[in-house]
């Protein structure tokens, strides 16, 4: 397959077979474009990165050099997950850099959303040159580009914060998706065998829990976002929501309230639910949670999280809100 246009005649990937198919066709490009060299790839641990990495796996195996970044604004247990698929189970090339702290103390006061977006992207392409320049041999740069992003972008994807390394690293791009619709990217990350939980991945922004932890981020307000977070998913998996419900999640804001805990009073934030469908993104309405539920992961989320005394929940469709908080 060349070019960025996709044939009409190109089938949809929706079964395994023909998933495997595109793979097959997949390893021996890949190996042909590739040769000997080596290739970079910026590993998030997002459905598009991870499909990319197993697919290069499968090509050209230690030829790939996967960089994890924890950033700090990750999803409980979301590093963890990448470092035992990856090197434990695929035996990948793994650099795993923990940066939390330099990505927390960049970001220290800074309230306004597109700031902290912006701090959060430049600081991951200056981390991941950092990484690149300490590396000889490498001639590529993965990407999980899909094509959606070049009808709607028409050029790198951003979210994956590469599209910014400096010129004279010189690196050509391989971009094996980039002919595939994000349904069919989760087809075949199935056929590759990765885990349910990384292919059905429900949508994460680019700057991650940073725009959940509302205003200037701090440590405590963004462990009480993971926190509830995982809570969440938690009971919805448990209670049959996961792959039902397009996108959820929870927002802690920059503001507390008072309260009461063993007869003591509180000050303490509040933990907001999201929970919502979508097709297009364009429009969203709220799904319809079952109100114990509700009372059961607030029970949970005020007596598990440290610093919390409420919990409300997010009634508002889209428009006129947004998905996201920031």
């Amino acid at each position: 397959m060349t070019g960025n246009i996709r044939p009409e005649t190109m089938e949809r990937i929706t079964t395994p077979a023909l998933a495997q198919a595109f793979i097959d066709e997949q390893v021996h490009e890949l190996r042909s474009q590739i040769g000997d060299s080596r290739v970079l790839l910026a590993l998030s641990g997002g459905v598009d990165s991870a499909v990319v990495a197993a697919l290069l796996i499968k090509a050209v195996g230690q030829q790939l050099v996967c960089v994890h970044v924890n950033h700090g604004l990750l999803r409980k247990g979301e590093p963890e997950q990448v470092i035992e698929v990856f090197r434990q189970k695929m035996n990948a090339n793994l650099i795993y850099v923990d940066a939390v702290d330099r990505f927390l103390d960049k970001l220290s006061g800074v309230a306004d959303p597109e700031q902290k977006r912006k701090i959060i992207g430049a600081e991951f392409i200056r981390v991941f040159e950092e990484e690149a320049r300490k590396l000889d041999g490498i001639a590529f740069l993965g990407q999980g580009t899909i094509y959606p992003d070049i009808l709607e972008s028409d050029g790198v994807k951003a979210h994956h914060n590469v599209g910014g390394l400096p010129e004279d690293l010189q690196f050509r791009l391989v971009e094996p998706l980039k002919l595939l619709f994000k349904d069919e990217v989760r087809v075949v990350g199935k056929a590759l065998g990765l885990p349910d939980s990384m292919v059905y991945r429900q949508p994460f922004p680019g700057p991650g829990l940073g725009v959940r932890c509302l205003g200037a981020i701090t440590r405590d307000r963004l462990e009480c976002v993971r926190e509830s977070d995982a809570i969440l998913r938690e009971e919805f998996s448990k209670n049959g929501l996961e792959g039902k419900v397009w996108q959820y999640f929870t927002v802690v804001p920059d503001f507390r309230s008072v309260g009461v805990k063993d007869g003591k009073r509180t000050f303490a934030y509040p933990v907001i639910l999201r929970a919502v469908n979508t097709t297009d993104a364009m429009t969203a309405t709220v799904e319809d949670v079952p109100f114990s539920l509700l009372q059961h992961i607030t029970e949970r989320i005020t007596s598990e999280v440290e610093g919390v005394n409420r919990v409300l929940f997010d009634l508002t469709p889209k428009p006129c809100a947004t998905i996201e908080w920031e």
